[in-house]
Formats: structure tokens, C-alpha cells, sequence
């Protein structure tokens, strides 16, 4: 049975994160870097890699990580996804996933030791049942092609292509790669269209195996994802509760009023389920589990509708403020809406995970029988 509990190392590292960020990502900062046009926050990212080395958390001891894994990781996301933090964790947690499955000592080492950002090199929508459209590749080898909407490539070192004949490592400033910078919803996690005009490559895994690693990395990625929409969908609430505790109306605090009071109280179910499925995902994922897919497709499912609920009851029950570019809350709700099309859809999902479990495919969003979160609609 999955452990669905914090431990305390979990605990201990979540405190670390947060104090981190607290000193370190206060929406303030956030915003302010959006306006000065610099979507990642570098020096934020240096803290993270350099002081509490996340990104060596999910690689064994042997290639120079702590060994610890991906329940610790999805840990790390929650709190990002609390802070809305202008990093690209994600990327690098998903891309690391696919060097676990191909086994490439060099660049896990360097992932561990902070020298290399490495992201795989698909469209942020790309779902875990879907594969990538390959790139050509040419005797040299060299590749040659576009791919567009990769999140957390424009900070990166190392790019991961899947290619005709295997996964591909390419050095992200090789003068025949060109990221081209797109407008995307989520400031915080831009995106950018990927051009390989014969860019040299090192091929890290072939035929099935590359295949496989990058699957399993968009599983990873749908899975994790959930961890931080559960974080982002919490402090949406605890904000929104404090704002309406205080906030009169009337004459009587505007959380008094009952239509108020059932739309956090449903909400506060919502996140508790959320995080059940989330843990659920970062359990199996951690565990190498089979069911795997059918736990991240679960999380996607329910966890990215709630992301969004949430973010909307922020901006709607702070009233005029929650609709102003001062208050932090559209940067969560861009957020949420952002991460509610990234590895796929929930709507996908939910036939992802009808077909995992043997059971007719859910009727599409408005005509009835959905299995995911029913509340939508109130």
C-alpha cells in the first residue's frame, strides 16, 4: 500500500526549500523580473542547485546524486509550485528521468553536480502516450529539424532530441541550434522553438530503449507535475482565506458569508483529494512501479482542474485586487492554466486511464460521466 505520509527527511527538506524560497522568491521578485523581461530567475536557481541540490536528488549515489528520489522531488515541486518560482525544475526533473532510463553516466554526473542543465527536447503539451515527432538525422552525426513549445530550454546546457534512430545529447550552444523565445501564457515558464540546422549530436540510447526513456520522462512529467499544482492549488487557498478572514463587507468579514464559506470549504476537499493522487503518482514513480502510467494519468486527471479552480477562486474572491497586475494572483492562475495542457490534458488523461484499467472511455468534457472532479460546474 502506498505510503501516502510525509517523512521526515521529506518534512526536513520541504522546510529547507521554503525558507529558501521565502528569503529568496517572494512574488515580488517574481514580477519584478517579468517586467525586466527575464522570465528565469538565475541567482534563485544557482541557490537551489548549489545549496540544497535538487537537482541531484533523484540520482543515485554512484554517478555523484543523494540517492534519494522522486517522492523528494515531487517534495521540491510543491514548494515551487507554492511560489510560483521562476525556475525550471520541472524540465530538469523530467529530463533526468530519461537519463535514468538510458543509464548515461556523463551526463547524470553533471546533472548531479550542478555543472549541466539538461531538458528533453519536446513540446510542453506533448502527452506520455504520445511520441515525439523525431528529428532527422544525417551522417555525422548531425540533426536537422524544429521542435516547438519546449518549456525550460532557454536556460539549458544539454538537449535531449529524440531523433529517427535514438535519443540524442546536443550541446545548446552549438552555433546550429537556434531557440527562438515564444509567447506563452506562463511568463514563468516560457517556451521556446527548438531549431537544429546540423547540430552535432552524442547518441545516449537507441531504437526501443530511447523509446522508452522518453516515455517513461513524460510520465515522470505528468506524474511530478501534480506535486506542484497540489503546492500551487494551496497557497491559492491559504491566501485566499487569510484575504477573506480580514477583508470586510457589509459590515461582517466577507469570509462569513456561507456562499463563501462552502466554496473554500469544497475547494479544501479538492486539494486533500489532489494530494492523495499526487503522493499516489510520486510514490509510484519512485518505486519504479507498474502502474505508473495509470497513476499519472490519474494525477493529471484530477489535480490540473483543481490547479485551476483554485487559482480562479483566488483571483475572483479577492475581489477588484485579485484582478490587478500587482496582486501575485494571475501569475498563479497563468500558471495553472498553463500546467492544465502540459503533458497532456485532463480530458486525455481520463482516456488514458480508461484504457488502463479496461473501461469505456469517459464521455468528452460537458456531456456527462467525466471521472474527474465533478465540481467543475459550480
Amino acid at each position: 500500500m502506498t505510503d501516502l505520509l510525509y517523512g521526515a527527511d521529506e518534512e526536513a527538506l520541504r522546510d529547507s526549500v521554503r525558507a529558501l524560497l521565502v528569503a529568496h522568491a517572494p512574488w515580488q521578485r517574481t514580477l519584478a523580473g517579468l517586467d525586466d523581461d527575464e522570465p528565469y530567475d538565475a541567482a534563485l536557481w544557482r541557490l537551489l542547485v548549489d545549496q540544497l541540490g535538487v537537482t541531484g536528488l533523484a540520482v543515485p549515489v554512484e554517478h555523484g546524486g543523494a540517492g534519494a528520489g522522486f517522492r523528494e522531488v515531487a517534495v521540491v515541486l510543491e514548494e515551487l509550485g507554492r511560489a510560483v518560482a521562476p525556475v525550471p525544475f520541472l524540465g530538469a526533473a523530467v529530463a533526468t528521468r530519461a537519463l535514468l532510463a538510458c543509464g548515461d553516466a556523463e551526463l547524470l554526473g553533471a546533472v548531479a553536480a550542478g555543472e549541466r542543465a539538461v531538458v528533453l527536447a519536446v513540446g510542453l503539451a506533448t502527452a506520455p502516450d504520445t511520441r515525439p515527432e523525431p528529428v532527422a538525422v544525417e551522417p555525422g552525426p548531425v540533426l536537422r529539424g524544429t521542435v516547438t513549445g519546449v518549456a525550460d530550454a532557454l536556460p539549458c546546457d544539454v538537449l535531449l532530441v529524440p531523433a529517427a534512430d535514438g535519443l540524442y545529447a546536443v550541446d545548446a550552444a552549438a552555433a546550429a541550434v537556434r531557440m527562438n523565445p515564444v509567447v506563452s501564457l506562463d511568463a514563468t515558464r516560457p517556451l521556446a522553438d527548438l531549431v537544429l540546422a546540423g547540430a552535432p549530436g552524442r547518441r545516449v540510447a537507441t531504437g526501443p530503449a530511447a523509446t522508452r526513456a522518453v516515455s517513461v520522462a513524460l510520465t515522470a512529467g505528468a506524474g511530478l507535475l501534480a506535486s506542484e499544482q497540489v503546492g500551487l492549488a494551496q497557497w491559492c487557498l491559504d491566501t485566499t482565506i487569510e484575504h477573506v478572514r480580514t477583508r470586510r463587507q457589509f459590515g461582517r468579514p466577507v469570509g462569513s458569508f456561507q456562499a463563501v464559506k462552502h466554496r473554500l470549504a469544497d475547494l479544501w476537499v479538492e486539494i486533500t483529494e489532489a494530494r492523495a493522487v499526487a503522493r499516489h503518482a510520486a510514490d509510484r514513480l519512485a518505486t519504479g512501479h507498474p502502474e505508473t502510467p495509470l497513476a499519472a494519468a490519474l494525477a493529471q486527471a484530477y489535480c490540473g482542474p483543481v490547479a485551476v479552480r483554485a487559482a480562479e477562486a483566488c483571483v475572483q474572491l479577492h475581489g477588484g485586487i485579485g484582478f490587478t497586475w500587482e496582486h501575485p494572483a494571475h501569475l498563479y492562475l497563468k500558471r495553472a492554466k498553463s500546467g492544465a495542457v502540459a503533458f497532456g490534458t485532463a480530458d486525455r488523461h481520463r482516456a488514458a486511464l480508461a484504457r488502463l484499467v479496461d473501461l469505456a472511455a469517459p464521455a468528452p468534457a460537458g456531456a456527462g460521466g467525466s471521472i474527474g472532479p465533478a465540481r467543475s460546474n459550480r
